[in-house]
């Protein structure tokens, strides 16, 4: 049983699916600028130069929290 992390903003999150129409792989790392909606996020994409080239609403479904440091198991 996989337990997900509640998204919150500012999150640096993963795609965990591909976006053609949008140009985006699985695994493309962004940003949670804000909540939109119960579960739906939206989602800033940047460059290593912090361009951004992609802005989208994304469902938690469509994404997976990245962390830097350990997370406390219960």
């Amino acid at each position: 049983m996989e337990t997900r992390t509640k998204i919150r903003l500012l999150d640096v999150v993963a795609l965990t699916e591909d976006l053609p129409q949008r140009k985006l792989n699985r695994g493309q790392v962004g940003t949670v600028v804000e909540s939109l909606a119960t579960g739906v996020f939206e989602v800033e994409f940047s460059d290593n130069e912090g361009r951004t080239y992609a802005c989208l609403a994304l469902g938690a479904d469509q994404l997976i929290v990245l962390h830097y440091t350990p997370v406390a198991v219960a």
